[in-house]
């Protein structure tokens, strides 16, 4: 009897440790389970982002690419438009009160150049202009009076009736000479019937009215 018994305490013990290693294989097997199923989880979102970033490198590059083809676009376009600009006559359109005297002053600077404007619009007669005419605007420089060093006097004031012109004269000059006031030039065209007043030759005789 007592052999008996210790046989079955060591088969006992025996079956009790082979019930344990299957236990502890389930616990390993899904601890690695759980490793890989977080490694793809991971890898996963790397992928995603990586995809995310390059599509963001992408569109800012098709943008800029817009961008600079737009500014390239307004460049042109620009410069087209200054051609045009430069190539297109200047033009004048005259207002209310103006004088050939004045419209050269506002453009060139010097009223002097009254006589450019005349001769680029064919006027006849200079000192009658209506508002709303448009004037063409010629590309000369302005015409300035030469100051010299030496004082030199004034020319003697005109008192007659009439006056021989001599090189140099001008209607403007004449005017002031004769009435103290530059704007009477447009009377002296008038009374003389002067059909292009910025030409006149040395020794025409001018009536001065009075």
């Amino acid at each position: 009897m007592p052999k008996q018994t210790t046989k079955k305490g060591k088969v006992s013990k025996k079956t009790s440790v082979k019930s344990t290693k299957p236990a502890a294989s389930k616990v390993g097997k899904g601890f690695l389970s759980q490793i890989k199923w977080g490694e793809s989880y991971a890898s996963l979102f790397l992928g995603a982002a990586v995809v995310i970033v390059a599509i963001a490198l992408i569109f800012s590059f098709i943008q800029s690419r817009n961008n600079i083809k737009g500014q390239t676009q307004s460049t042109s376009t620009v410069a087209k438009e200054e051609v045009v600009d430069l190539t297109a006559p200047r033009t004048y359109t005259v207002k209310a009160g103006d004088y050939l005297w004045s419209i050269a002053e506002k453009l060139y600077g010097s009223g002097y150049n009254w006589v450019d404007l005349a001769s680029a619009n064919n006027l006849q007669n200079p000192s009658v202009l209506y508002a709303g005419t448009k004037l063409i605007v010629p590309d000369v420089k302005p015409k300035m009076i030469t100051v010299q060093n030496n004082p030199v006097q004034s020319p003697s004031p005109i008192t007659e009736n009439s006056y021989t012109v001599v090189k140099g004269d001008y209607l403007w000059n004449i005017a002031v000479r004769a009435y103290g006031d530059g704007y009477k030039w447009t009377e002296i065209a008038r009374a003389n019937n002067l059909t292009n007043p910025s030409l006149i030759f040395s020794g025409n005789v001018l009536k001065l009215p009075r």
